[in-house]
């Protein structure tokens, strides 16, 4: 099979705010070859990410994403590899690349499950999708009432466990932050899994965050997750070090499996999480699902948009058992879940699993994407790159 054509489809809602929310837009790509159709979903900016696979060619390794897919033949999962290689060292001077590819990447597995009747988490070489516990994952409120109040109501709606994110976190005082971590406790109960995130707030400052352990062990937390931004190895580190009941969680921002690699090596984390619309696809996901679990890290999907998204997530460890708990976004915004036809429902036992079903086993609606679709026309030089593809 010759990949054919490669779409974009640039989702928004009406209004974007500043909420540290990703699930307010979308780039779903479309990836066409030998009479199957794949999808995925890119986890950056839409608008550069586009732009990446279609921009004039700068030298020689700042090529268009494009000039190293179309064209490609895919027949095996080495091929996805083999391309992701050209992508990467043609274009390594176009930093927004391995966004766009991600997408991309995920299309093509999708792609090459549907052509071979195979789930895609098989074809990385796993023999069944085991279940997961998945967490709602959610901001944290304004007020420790409101973050209270959440709290109870995942408890009603059958979570065992709960991220909180992000919100007024390290905005305010020790105290502040405190506050809202016992509220979220009591909101789960004695026995919820409480996870939180903290969003980078405190940059590199590792006395900062050490100044939020005591609160959090207090609350009973599972894990710190991206205290510092995604290269401060350094300050992951020490952290790690002074932390020894809140384990430290971080890698969504890695855009590559090296950088990974080094969290797990020299940040000291617990749980790596990775996003597949970020670091490349599921291949270098998979990478590291099997590093971090040969290095005694735990493995969890990053994930906050939609349903396709979610189910790439989960395909790169899928066959990993012992690796149980995986994010599940609860409060996505209309158009991350507008086009999944087939949503990842929770069983009898409040789990999940990847799909058994071939590629991905989520079902797109395309018609779905025009209230929320874009229309993006790049031109340079009087050429038309890019035009938003019909539906």
């Amino acid at each position: 099979m010759k990949i054919e054509a490669v779409d974009f489809f640039y989702l928004s809602m009406p209004e974007v705010t500043t909420e540290a929310d990703g699930s307010q837009d979308a780039l779903v790509a479309r990836v066409a070859a030998g009479g199957f159709v794949g999808y995925g979903e890119c986890e950056a900016a839409p608008l550069p990410s586009i732009a990446a696979f279609v921009c004039p060619m700068s030298h020689g390794v700042c090529r268009p994403v494009g000039a190293s897919v179309l064209g490609q033949t895919i027949a095996t999962p080495a091929d996805i590899a083999r391309i992701a290689a050209l992508v990467a060292y043609d274009s390594m001077d176009l930093l927004q690349a391995a966004h766009t590819w991600s997408g991309v990447e995920m299309a093509l597995w999708d792609l090459l499950g549907k052509a071979r009747g195979e789930p895609a988490w098989k074809l990385l070489g796993y023999e069944r999708s085991h279940r997961k516990t998945p967490y709602a994952s959610q901001l944290f409120g304004d007020t420790p009432q409101e973050t209270l109040e959440w709290g109870k109501a995942q408890r009603v709606a059958g979570f065992r466990a709960v991220k909180y994110g992000w919100g007024p976190i390290g905005r305010a005082g020790v105290k502040e932050d405190a506050d809202h971590f016992m509220a979220a406790r009591e909101g789960l109960g004695p026995d919820g899994i409480l996870l939180v995130d903290t969003g980078q707030i405190f940059d590199e400052d590792v006395e900062a965050a050490a100044a939020r352990l005591p609160a959090l062990e207090a609350a009973g937390a599972l894990w710190l997750e991206e205290p510092f931004n995604g290269h401060a190895y350094e300050a992951y580190g020490a952290l790690a070090k002074r932390s020894a009941k809140v384990r430290l969680a971080g890698g969504e921002a890695a855009h590559n499996a090296p950088m990974a690699k080094h969290l797990i090596d020299y940040g000291g984390i617990g749980y790596a999480q990775i996003d597949c619309g970020r670091i490349g696809g599921l291949g270098p996901a998979k990478q590291i699902a099997d590093y971090a679990a040969a290095k005694g890290v735990t493995y969890v999907n990053h994930t906050f948009t939609s349903h396709l998204a979610l189910s790439a997530s989960l395909q790169p460890f899928a066959g990993l058992e012992g690796h149980r708990i995986c994010e599940y976004p609860v409060k996505p915004k209309p158009v991350a879940t507008a086009f999944i036809a087939n949503p990842i429902a929770r069983d009898a036992n409040g789990e999940i699993a990847a799909p058994d079903a071939p590629g991905l086993g989520v079902e797109i609606d395309e018609k779905s994407f025009r209230p929320y679709l874009l229309d993006v026309e790049i031109k340079v030089g009087g050429r038309t790159l890019y035009r938003t593809p019909a539906v």
